[in-house]
């Protein structure tokens, strides 16, 4: 019986053994070297082990058949094979370096990114409303990086050589049609939008995705802020009006609402200006935003509304009397997104805006009535294959009905009415190679049904990660643009004006420290040009101009080396000619600057509980045309300079006094020169000087928050 009982056990052991497979091989990384520690195991069993110092492995199992074996190490991509069991014998595994967020490649050419989420931030949601120069304006505060031109009488953005018309702006990632509020003659707009509702800003200076349109120089992508972070009330009182808002918080849900009023006749009345008011200056303006989460989503909800007037007397070289420029805008605004997750690892993004304005414009006793309606829908889809290829996809409709009366004081009349429609889609891909080269490859096509014609759009960019803080990336584009409403209500026999990009940067990052330095060339094709002084229903039109912009833009900032500062400085050089509009030759346009260059600084004073700041801006002089010459666009105006200076002293933690002086120094600027139509009797064009109607802007204002953690305050928004 003990012999029988052995020989039973000999025969199980025999089979057991024959039973197991060993398992065994070698991981490396892509150039070979051992990776130690790395897991490898047979999926949906317990039987696996780890590399040892020369990334060698060995294990048995009984599994049999075909079987899943996997290998996996942090920041490696995880590698699997499947095949029979028996087949695992000296493998050779090489696995490749996970490409991540934190430590791989970024496609920065023609990008700045200013929010606390964006991974090489070169502005935050705090330094677009503490600049100096800004006036709580974000846009003023954009002014101050490399790629803008100073054209202080408009406010808007001018980027590398473009006029203002060619940067559009996205909520959301939801177009903004009427971004700026309408303003008089030689008198800087303002963006319409509060700048406390963003929490992260992008602005692409050139080679843009292929997600955005209908832009040849430009893009300006706001986000708006996805939960608040407790219910509060602000109170705000200024020199020139008073604003307050309240934001209500539920489980999923939260309410934000603002209201401001500004009026500048006391202002006026203690700071004169160039102009003689009739009524000066006067805005009413609310805001809500509404956001809901579901289980896999964001919705948001928002809406504004501004009424501005204003009716002033001005100076006209042409006219013995001021002329009278009286001017009423209504607009509504409203923007609706929802981002969420689908199955499989989708995400999808859907939304749309709607915009009604209605602008009344009454010049030299003749009344211009504006009345535009446009509306945005927008679907888009995106999924991350791997650490390595996320593709993304969408389509979009965009709709604008314009409508002008004209009603001349001599009895001329003029009904314009036109449907501005686009249909397009969209396609792009990021590959990365490695975490230290990758590209995005896209593709935009854009049928517009007034122009009657498509375009196709390629857009390409690639980064190279030079080191551990360095990187270079290049970019190229095309991109189209349909003449603006100023051109259309006059004519629509036109092609979509088009601009090709091409871009090479540097950056460099590393513990508080930017440097940028980016070399560019735009160059333009299809402009409209017309042969009158202005755009005119009489006017002969083409698509027969072009042109080019090329230039350098460098970026340095700084908030480590030095306790309690934080400064930026910014330097553009921009080569640039046109021959476009009503330019008999190609030349430098009046809106365009040869050099531009701004420091910002800011710093910290504990004792005081104050912030101090400072923004210099300089641009040398721009093009003009002196008709006591035989030179076109031959003169130049003198260099603009403005130092503007600000104070935000906390009263408390809750209550700040906030002061701002801009051209502090009273630089005497000069935008430009009014020539008179006719000579005088020596044969002389006489001119004058077209100044700011201020040369400087005092600001004082109180700022009161109430919220339940008795800290918050409107610093951010100063």
């Amino acid at each position: 019986m003990k012999k029988g009982l052995i020989t039973i056990f000999c025969l199980l052991t025999t089979i057991i053994s024959f039973a197991q497979t060993i398992i065994s091989g070698k991981v490396t990384d892509r150039k070979g070297i051992p990776i130690i520690g790395a897991n490898v195991f047979l999926e949906g069993t317990y039987d696996g082990s780890s590399t040892d110092d020369k990334g060698k492995f060995s294990f048995t199992t009984s599994e049999t058949g075909i079987q899943k074996l996997v290998f996996s190490f942090l920041s490696y991509e995880t590698y699997a094979m499947e095949a029979d069991v028996t087949s695992f014998k000296s493998l050779e595994i090489k696995l490749r370096e996970e490409v991540n967020t934190l430590t791989g490649v970024t496609l920065t050419a023609g990008t700045f990114e200013a929010g606390d989420n964006a991974k090489v931030s070169a502005l935050t949601p705090l330094d677009v409303v503490t600049t100096a120069s800004a006036l709580g304006d974000f846009v003023g505060a954009l002014q101050t990086l490399p790629g803008t031109s100073t054209v202080a009488e408009d406010g808007r953005l001018f980027v590398r050589g473009g006029d203002a018309g060619e940067t559009q702006i996205f909520i959301d990632g939801i177009r903004v049609f009427q971004p700026f509020t309408p303003t008089t003659n030689n008198v800087p707009t303002r963006g319409r939008y509060s700048p406390f509702l963003f929490d992260g800003i992008t602005f692409s200076t050139g080679g843009y995705s292929a997600e955005y349109g209908q832009a040849l120089s430009s893009v300006l992508l706001l986000n708006t802020i996805n939960e608040p972070d407790q219910e509060k009330t602000d109170i705000s009182l200024m020199t020139v009006g008073g604003g307050v808002g309240n934001t209500q918080k539920w489980e999923k849900g939260s309410l934000s609402v603002n209201t401001a009023y500004i009026n500048l006749a006391p202002y006026t009345e203690v700071f004169p200006d160039r102009n003689e008011y009739r009524k000066p200056f006067e805005a009413i303006s609310g805001e809500a935003v509404y956001r809901h989460k579901f289980e896999n989503g964001l919705l948001k909800l928002y809406t504004a509304y501004d009424h501005i007037n204003v009716d002033v007397l001005q100076e006209d070289i042409n006219f013995d009397d001021l002329i009278r420029f009286d001017l009423e805008n209504n607009n509504v605004y409203f923007n609706g997104s929802y981002k969420g997750a689908l199955k499989n690892n989708w995400l999808l993004n859907v939304g749309t805006s709607y915009t009604y304005g209605k602008t009344n414009t009454g010049i030299i006793g003749n009344d211009i009535r504006d009345t535009e309606q446009s509306l945005h829908a927008k679907i888009k889809l995106k999924k991350g294959f791997s650490s390595r290829f996320k593709w993304s996809a969408g389509a979009e409709y965009f709709i604008t009905d314009f409508k002008e009366d004209f009603r001349g004081a001599d009895n001329i009349e003029f009904n314009s009415q036109f449907n501005n429609n686009i249909s397009a889609a969209f396609t792009e891909a990021d590959i990365f190679f490695s975490k230290n080269l990758a590209t995005k490859v896209g593709l935009r096509a854009e049928y517009s049904e007034l122009l009657r014609d498509t375009y196709i759009s390629p857009r390409l960019s690639l980064a190279y990660k030079t080191d551990k803080f360095g990187q270079v990336s290049l970019a190229y584009g095309d991109f189209y643009q349909n003449p603006n409403n100023n051109l259309l209500k006059f004519n629509t026999d036109f092609r979509a004006e088009k601009a090709s990009h091409y871009i090479l940067n540097y950056q460099y990052n590393n513990n508080g420290k930017t440097f940028r330095a980016e070399a560019f060339y735009k160059d333009y094709d299809d402009l409209v040009k017309f042969d009158t002084d202005f755009a005119s229903f009489d006017s002969n039109y083409s698509n027969d101009g072009f042109g080019y912009a090329g230039g350098l833009d460098i970026f340095w900032r700084d908030n480590t080396s030095f306790k309690n500062l934080d400064y930026w400085v910014s330097y553009s050089y921009l080569d640039t000619e046109r021959d476009f509009r009503n330019f008999p030759e190609r030349a430098r346009p009046n809106f365009a600057s040869t050099h531009n260059f701004s420091l910002v600084g800011k710093y910290w004073i504990d004792k005081w509980k104050s912030q101090l700041g400072f923004s210099y801006t300089f641009a040398s002089g721009r093009a003009f045309t002196d008709p006591n010459t035989p030179f076109f666009q031959g003169e130049k105006t003198k260099p603009f300079n403005n130092l503007s200076v600000n104070w935000a002293y906390l009263i408390s933690p809750q209550k700040i006094l906030y002061f701002s002086v801009s051209n502090v120094l009273g630089f005497n600027n000069v935008n430009g020169f009014q020539f008179r139509n006719t000579p005088n009797d020596d044969g002389f064009f006489d001119r004058r000087a077209l100044r700011p109607a201020a040369d400087q802007f005092f600001f004082v204002g109180f700022f009161w928050t109430i919220s339940d953690d008795k800290k918050s305050n409107q610093l951010n928004n100063l």
